[in-house]
């Protein structure tokens, strides 16, 4: 468990490539700096989709727990 202090928490269980990402650009975009995006989703391209736009957007994973779903993502926005 995790005790990294979360903002807002999206789930995008269900959801398949490409949807997860697009909502979390949407969702990313209404949060502050430095605040914290828990995302949870079952959908295996996250494990590589969910880092790619962390480095491309410059926002930091924090953490994440992959090992096997549901994944969590940890992102907190800006660098």
């Amino acid at each position: 468990m995790n005790s990294i202090s979360v903002t807002q928490t999206l789930d995008t269980q269900g959801l398949r490539c490409p949807e997860p990402v697009m909502l979390v650009r949407k969702t990313i975009r209404n949060l502050t700096d430095g605040d914290v995006l828990l995302i949870i989703a079952d959908d295996p391209a996250t494990t590589r989709d969910i880092p790619g736009f962390c480095q491309f957007m410059e926002h930091r994973l924090l953490a994440s727990e992959t090992a096997h779903p549901p994944y969590r993502y940890w992102v907190k926005k800006g660098l």
